[in-house]
């Protein structure tokens, strides 16, 4: 698969087929390609907690938000909810700040999850503390980033913004997810 098939195939999946597992192994590999990527003064200050059992999932799941532009949709259902996730930590023992680094290697292992036939998502929006407890994350970590993993149970298609400039993604009548994207003439900026 080329990077460009691999970046058309990484959507923000938010349903899942929650009874096909991610492996442990699976996990692992992702996170070594996070491991592989490049940190702010190669510190490398991120750590990373997994979960791939249901009795942790559910530890996970009420502590997250899902897409808040769907306002009437509180987050997958039963059976639709991630068959995995990767907690990514900031450990302030090794820096103050994490810059980037967390999107950087949120990106390597969401790439690295479509190419290995699942989906994710990148979760910012997180009750922080109450995921800390639950779990019993220490203090010196910082929670940045959870991505949820899963075999996707959606379809997700990108398409262009409209004519008004809205760029909210939606859910059709048959439960499509769209995501509508500036163009490129757009983005690029000519001086």
């Amino acid at each position: 698969m080329t990077m460009s098939e691999l970046v058309k195939k990484n959507r923000s999946f938010r349903r899942f087929h929650e009874n096909q597992p991610v492996s442990m192994e699976t996990l692992r590999k992702l996170v070594d390609l996070a491991r592989l990527s490049p940190t702010g003064s190669n510190k490398q200050p991120l750590k990373f907690m997994l979960s791939n059992t249901p009795e942790r999932n559910t530890k996970i799941f009420p502590s997250l938000a899902w897409a808040g532009y769907l306002k009437e949709w509180g987050g997958p259902a039963e059976g639709e909810r991630p068959a995995a996730y990767i907690i990514i930590l900031g450990d302030k023992e090794i820096s103050a700040s994490f810059g980037v680094d967390h999107g950087i290697v949120a990106q390597s292992i969401m790439l690295g999850a479509a190419e290995a036939g699942l989906g994710g998502c990148m979760i910012g929006s997180v009750t922080r503390p109450k995921l800390a407890a639950e779990l019993g994350i220490a203090d010196r970590y910082e929670i940045l980033l959870v991505l949820a993993l899963g075999k996707p149970k959606e379809t997700v298609v990108v398409e262009p913004v409209g004519a008004g400039g809205d760029v909210k993604y939606y859910r059709d009548g048959k439960g499509i997810h769209h995501v509508p994207k500036r163009s490129l003439d757009e983005l690029i900026v000519t001086v």
